[in-house]
C-alpha cells in the first residue's frame, strides 16, 4: 500500500520546473523563496557543492513559512571546471558566458533540496549532465541575445527553447539542463516517503 505523501511545495517561481513536474503527474503548490539568493559563497566550494547549498539555503528559507510539507528546491548552474555561470545579470554578462561555452563539453550541475518543514528533516543531493554545444558564431550569439530567451537561464541559454539549436550532445539527465533532474526527485521523494513510513 503507498505510502501517503504530506502536500508538496515548490520552492521555486520558474515555469520551467513547475511544468517538469506537472508533466510527471506531482500535485504541488509554489511558493518561492522570499529571500534572494546567495551570490557570495565560502572561497574554494566546488560547483557541486555550491549548487546544493543554494538548493539548501532556498528550501530552509520557505520551509519558515509553513508548518508542514515537503519542501523541494533546486538550484542549477553551468561549469566549465570550475568556473561557475549562474543567471547573467544582464545582456552583457550573458555575451559573456555565451562565448565562454560556445564549442565546450560543460556541465550543467543541480542541486536539489528535500525538506520535511515539520522537523527539519532534509536531503540535498545533485545531478549533472554533460551539455557539448558546438561553437557559436558572433551573429548566432547576438540574434540570441536579441531574442531575450537567455534571460533567467542558468549558462545563458535554455535547452528547451531556441538555446536547442546551440547543443551538439547531452549526456546525462535532459530534465536537469531544463531545471530540475525528475529522474533524482523521484528518487528522493521515495526515500522521503519511506523514511516517514
Amino acid at each position: 500500500m503507498p505510502v501517503s505523501r504530506p502536500r508538496l511545495i515548490l520552492a521555486s517561481a520558474s515555469p520551467r520546473r513547475a511544468e517538469l513536474l506537472r508533466e510527471h503527474g506531482y500535485a504541488f503548490e509554489v511558493m518561492a523563496s522570499p529571500r534572494p539568493e546567495p551570490v557570495q559563497f565560502l572561497p574554494g566550494l566546488s560547483p557541486v557543492e555550491r549548487a546544493e547549498a543554494s538548493s539548501e539555503f532556498k528550501a530552509r528559507s520557505v520551509a519558515k513559512l509553513v508548518a508542514v510539507g515537503w519542501v523541494l528546491a533546486a538550484d542549477t548552474i553551468a561549469s566549465l571546471g570550475r568556473r561557475v555561470f549562474g543567471k547573467p545579470v544582464d545582456r552583457d554578462d550573458a555575451r559573456r558566458i555565451l562565448r565562454s561555452l560556445s564549442g565546450t563539453t560543460h556541465q550543467v550541475i543541480t542541486g536539489v533540496t528535500l525538506l520535511d518543514a515539520s522537523d527539519g528533516s532534509a536531503l540535498t543531493r545533485h545531478d549533472s549532465t554533460d551539455v557539448t554545444m558546438r561553437r557559436l558564431t558572433e551573429r548566432e550569439i547576438e540574434n540570441y541575445l536579441d531574442s531575450g530567451a537567455w534571460e533567467g537561464k542558468a549558462g545563458a541559454y535554455g535547452i528547451q527553447d531556441q538555446g536547442d539549436a546551440f547543443v551538439e550532445r547531452i549526456d546525462g539527465s535532459f530534465t536537469n539542463v531544463v531545471g530540475l533532474p525528475m529522474e533524482l526527485v523521484k528518487r528522493m521523494l521515495d526515500e522521503f516517503a519511506r523514511n516517514a513510513s
